[in-house]
């Protein structure tokens, strides 16, 4: 049992979920860090987000903050690069599951160069509950 109590309470405090992300912004006391490239930035990402490619962390970032990073969805692990980056130079740093694919699936609007575009949540993960 200890084991799995270390296991799970290892990933509540470097995961987190969009819900939980979606509710802390804005003044949640993190910067929303957005680790993908220009181009998928420009498709859409999260209002208030700051465009970070993984390269580039911990950029002008002030390590007194901490940091919420995410990338495109479960499929890709360059929010979790970007994370390791980000402790590697000490900063608090979680990780969003999901990334912006769950986001829109949750039906959170996105920001384009357009403007925002708001979303249907998909019926198979929102609403949640949990």
């Amino acid at each position: 049992m200890t084991d799995a109590v270390a296991f799970f309470t290892a990933r509540l405090t470097h995961l987190t979920d969009v819900s939980d992300v979606h509710a802390g912004l804005p003044g949640g006391g993190f910067v929303l860090v957005d680790t993908r490239s220009r181009a998928a930035w420009d498709q859409g990402h999260v209002p208030g987000a700051v465009h970070l490619p993984t390269a580039d962390v911990p950029g002008p970032l002030d390590p007194a903050t901490p940091v919420v990073t995410y990338c495109w969805g479960p499929g890709c692990n360059g929010a979790t690069r970007a994370a390791l980056a980000f402790a590697q130079r000490g900063f608090a740093v979680r990780e969003m599951q999901g990334g912006i694919e769950y986001w829109i699936r949750e039906g959170f609007a996105v920001e384009t160069a357009a403007g925002r575009v708001e979303h249907a949540p998909d019926p198979l993960t929102a609403p949640c509950g949990c």
